[in-house]
């Protein structure tokens, strides 16, 4: 487990126990009776599933917490335990619990008591769905282009425009949305808001993925929001999004780190049992030489993942917290692609029939590569922070 603590042991076997007990039977783990053109192939929001984890405690993990416990200031290593051991039981069980977290923690971090009081309690006990909304059809990497309008009325702004890909989306029960101010600020004219799903003027639609999640676009007709929607301070929106990003880019190497453990532990089974040219698979050299390098990859990925939470939660400068969320990511997502990709050659044909576990992973594995910045934003960032670095000396 990589230098972990006995307490942080001792939580990733309390959570892998509660994965596989209470969330594996709610999640949706074969999907082999899912038909491409069955409307379930869009994917819903799984409220039952969250609804348990928020019952059994897990989604105070999402901020650093525990069942009996408040929120500590480990969140960021908590966070990335959770997601890599849950990833490695379900991925859909994972990927409901991240966006939950990624969803409300800016109304956690920058919302006011009254607002903070309105959604979090029922996030974390599962029954309040949340959802971050920055991405629009024309601003994805390059968020600071934001269109979302967002024009004076009265006290408060009415919302016009899109947003598109944004998970739970059109199903959450809340939206954190980033919405332009001031029209030719770039990043400093963004503003963040708490939205509640059922607003007026609010709807969207699903979209249909590789693997089927719940994703989708949301439309703004004149949707109005007031001071106590606003989430940190008008104009500072791009800060609230940055802050968030800091914390959970780390936990999505994280879930990398578990959906690529999973893979070459099926491998190192399949390997060890398929006979082939008078003995069984482990015995090629060829074979041996690929886990290893496997293993490996994994294993740096781990510890650039733990490196980065570590770092946060340590109270790093800003720079090095972003330079090593933005090298966890980097490095975890990709590496997980590769040892992915590995393991369905291993396991051969088998492994491409749809509802496998190898199949479901090399559709899952993808996603992360692209979503809280790809993965050339975010060597971007970190050759960005290194010169700032030289800089400075």
């Amino acid at each position: 487990m990589s230098g972990l603590e006995p307490e942080q042991r001792e939580y990733v076997r309390w959570v892998r126990e509660v994965a596989v007990t209470q969330l594996l039977p709610l999640a949706d783990v074969t999907l082999a009776d899912v038909a491409l053109d069955n409307e379930t192939a869009h994917g819903h929001v799984n409220r039952p599933l969250l609804a348990a984890m928020g019952k059994h405690g897990l989604l105070r993990g999402l901020f650093g917490g525990s069942p009996d416990r408040p929120p500590t200031d480990a969140a960021a290593m908590r966070l990335s335990l959770l997601r890599e051991t849950i990833a490695g039981v379900s991925v859909e069980a994972e990927t409901a619990l991240a966006l939950q977290g990624l969803g409300s923690y800016p109304i956690l971090q920058s919302g006011g008591p009254e607002t903070v009081e309105r959604w979090i309690p029922g996030v974390v006990r599962g029954i309040t769905v949340a959802a971050f909304a920055l991405t629009e059809p024309e601003a994805g990497s390059d968020a600071a282009a934001l269109n979302l309008r967002a024009e004076p009325d009265g006290d408060g702004w009415r919302l016009y425009g899109e947003k598109l890909w944004i998970s739970n989306a059109p199903e959450a029960d809340v939206y954190t949305v980033f919405a332009r101010t001031t029209p030719g600020a770039g990043a400093r004219g963004v503003t963040a808001f708490a939205v509640p799903g059922d607003a007026d003027g609010l709807s969207g639609e699903h979209l249909e993925l590789l693997s089927p999640h719940p994703i989708g676009r949301l439309r703004f007709d004149a949707v109005r929001v007031g001071p106590p929607d606003v989430l940190g301070e008008v104009d500072a929106g791009f800060r609230v999004a940055m802050r968030t990003l800091d914390l959970f880019r780390p936990s999505v190497g994280a879930f990398a780190v578990g959906m690529a453990q999973s893979a070459i532990d099926a491998t190192l089974d399949h390997v060890s049992t398929r006979q082939a040219y008078g003995g069984p698979l482990s015995d090629q050299q060829s074979v041996r030489h690929t886990l290893a390098d496997l293993a490996t990859h994994l294993q740096a990925a781990r510890l650039l993942v733990y490196a980065a939470a570590r770092c946060y939660d340590a109270g790093g400068t800003r720079g090095e917290i972003t330079r090593s969320a933005a090298m966890a990511k980097l490095f975890a997502t990709e590496a997980a692609q590769r040892i992915v990709d590995q393991c369905v050659q291993l396991h051969g044909a088998r492994a491409l029939q749809r509802g496998h576990l190898l199949e479901r992973l090399y559709r899952d594995v993808r996603a992360p590569r692209i979503y809280e910045g790809a993965s050339e934003v975010q060597r971007s960032i970190i050759a960005r922070e290194l010169f700032r670095e030289r800089a400075a000396q």
